[in-house]
């Protein structure tokens, strides 16, 4: 028999409380009333719902399906989750995984920034919840609200660390969990998102469907971002024929039967020379797997495109 008591932090002021890995298991969580706490949920949950909070810290596993942030004021989160939504909210600095455009309504003094996180259990914890560690649209966002010539959002400086913000939990219980807030290890890669651009040179990189398409994504971002290229956004979507006639153009014959495994893994490369940066590497480290890589610095900007209309299409963005 489940009891909401454990899956409810309610009226609380001044504490440091939260779940372990493997303590909420899937289970919807409410958290509301709390002033002055810092609050950690390290599992994944089906729904999260915030009401009323203030000057609190949160950090929330992965999400399922929805966080929804009501009449919080001055808090300071890090967020996981298929949607997020903030009504009648006040400054909310947020570091946001979120697959779906974020939405915010009635709610100013916005800051976003990308979900920087890692411990051990926090891989298995997204594959659970259903999630895809390269769907983060967390710069993208939809204001219900707008005001005419106010901004109600922005984004956090560049090199915001999550620990300033969410600091690692102080308390016995919760030390136990071995985590990590550098960039580097974060589970999401981090990506700029809507920040500017630093060149107007970009590469579409797309992995396809296999046992490593997770681990290769990985190693050519470590790769790239070790030779000073910034990651702009990546994405974890199913193709069809179709669409790859549309991504891939004249190459999509060799590509269109690998579409079928599954899906595929696509990522943006920024920088002066990123299509002869992405395609040396790949060539060197991915010598023996099939990828998809722009041909020419005047095809990329193009194939980005193709490619990211495709999948926000898709997504119903």
């Amino acid at each position: 028999q489940i009891d909401p008591k454990d899956y409810t932090f309610s009226g609380l002021k001044d504490e440091t409380v939260g779940r372990l890995p493997g303590k909420v298991a899937g289970q919807q969580f409410i958290i509301q009333d709390c002033e002055n706490c810092s609050i950690y949920i390290f599992d994944h949950s089906a729904t999260i719902t915030i009401d009323d909070c203030v000057n609190c810290q949160i950090f929330l596993g992965p999400v399922k399906s929805s966080v929804f942030f009501r009449s919080c004021k001055d808090c300071k989160c890090v967020v996981a989750c298929q949607q997020f939504r903030t009504r009648d909210c006040k400054k909310l600095e947020v570091f946001l995984c979120c697959a779906t455009q974020p939405i915010i309504e009635s709610s100013t003094g916005m800051k976003f920034g990308c979900f920087q996180y890692y411990y051990p259990e926090l891989a298995l914890q997204f594959k659970d919840a259903g999630l895809s560690i390269f769907n983060n649209t967390w710069s993208n966002i939809h204001d219900f609200t707008p005001v005419s010539g106010e901004n109600n959002w922005g984004l956090l400086p560049e090199n915001a660390a999550v620990q300033d913000y969410v600091p690692l939990p102080s308390s016995e219980e919760l030390r136990a969990v071995r985590i990590s807030t550098n960039a580097t290890r974060s589970i999401i890669p981090v990506t700029r998102g809507r920040r500017q651009k630093s060149s107007d040179e970009s590469c579409l990189v797309v992995f396809f469907a296999g046992d490593y398409t997770t681990a290769n994504a990985r190693k050519l971002i470590d790769e790239m971002t070790g030779k000073s290229f910034q990651l702009v956004q990546t994405k974890e979507i199913l193709m069809k024929a179709e669409d790859a006639h549309r991504v891939f153009q004249q190459w999509a014959s060799e590509f269109i039967p690998l579409l079928e495994k599954g899906p595929v893994v696509a990522l943006e490369f920024n920088g002066d020379g990123a299509v002869e940066g992405c395609r040396s590497t790949v060539n060197e480290v991915f010598s023996a797997t099939q990828v998809f890589v722009s041909e020419s610095k005047a095809s990329a900007s193009q194939d980005v495109d193709n490619f990211y209309n495709f999948a926000d299409m898709q997504m119903g963005m």
